[in-house]
């Protein structure tokens, strides 16, 4: 396909590529796919450099909210002081102010590599850096298996990006009722719970009063990330690790995997969920 011949302008966080299409018993045809964008983002706090992640360059701003929060690297929203976005040939770099306090976290935790879509310990440099303290998982509300299962069906609907390229994941806020109140996409499955933490602390929404569903596997840094939004369920539609297992029992956070036609194992805390 010409460039000539290509759609009109595809919205954002998407490209429209050439294509073609190979079909069993049919010649090959010359189509169009719309495609998810991964970019570098590079995140520069106070002033330093801290990680190059790849993801969608949408809702940036929540993204480097929730990375912050869910790094540890400051205790709440209000700990970001200013986050200005400048976008260029190669990517974005989102300049992030924190206060004082925050910028010695900054300094003993500084990722020193690029962060992949695919692995949230990238960068990390050191294996102390893996055990960095969670604060105990509060959260007293239950949820039903209806619930949950209602909140990962209910899910598919909320994802525009996955309907039109096949290739993002998503994270969901979901109300005790199984209603997905915040629904953030990415090409990352870090960076969808990144980006859904930092919206949901903006909301002003008490976190501990819902559930969190992702639509990946259940891995180490995906229940860390979750434990520390406040929230005290995470239900993945895939499998947990045996790492993921572990922090999760250690943090107080419940843990379900395998949650589709309202079946789920449970791994962890199962009393936060109502038989």
């Amino acid at each position: 396909m010409k460039p000539d011949d290509m759609p009109g302008q595809s919205p954002a966080g998407t490209h429209v590529v050439p294509a073609l299409a190979l079909r069993a018993g049919r010649a090959a045809e010359p189509t169009h796919e719309t495609v998810v964008d991964e970019e570098p983002v590079a995140l520069e706090i106070n002033g330093l450099s801290y990680a190059v992640m790849l993801c969608t360059p949408l809702a940036l701003e929540d993204f480097a909210l929730g990375f912050l929060l869910t790094e540890g690297l400051i205790a709440s929203a209000a700990d970001l002081l200013d986050c200005e976005a400048e976008a260029g040939a190669e990517g974005t770099v989102l300049r992030l102010r924190v206060t004082a306090r925050c910028e010695v976290r900054l300094k003993t935790r500084r990722r020193s590599m690029a962060g992949r879509t695919g692995c949230g310990l990238c960068g990390v440099d050191s294996l102390d850096a893996l055990n960095h303290e969670i604060e105990p998982v509060t959260a007293t509300q239950a949820f039903t298996l209806q619930a949950i299962s209602s909140a990962m069906t209910a899910l598919v609907a909320r994802q525009p990006l996955q309907h039109l390229t096949g290739g993002v994941h998503a994270a969901a806020w979901c109300r005790a009722d199984g209603v997905p109140e915040i629904v953030r996409e990415d090409v990352g499955r870090h960076n969808a719970l990144d980006k859904l933490a930092g919206a949901l602390a903006l909301s002003g929404m008490d976190a501990a009063q819902g559930f969190i569903v992702v639509t990946s596997r259940a891995s180490y840094e995906m229940v860390h990330k979750a434990a520390r939004t406040g929230t005290g369920l995470l239900a993945a539609v895939s499998a947990p690790t045996q790492r993921a297992i572990a922090i999760a029992g250690r943090a107080g956070l419940t843990l379900a995997g395998f949650v589709r036609d309202e079946r789920a194992n449970v791994y962890s805390h199962p009393q936060r969920l109502i038989p």
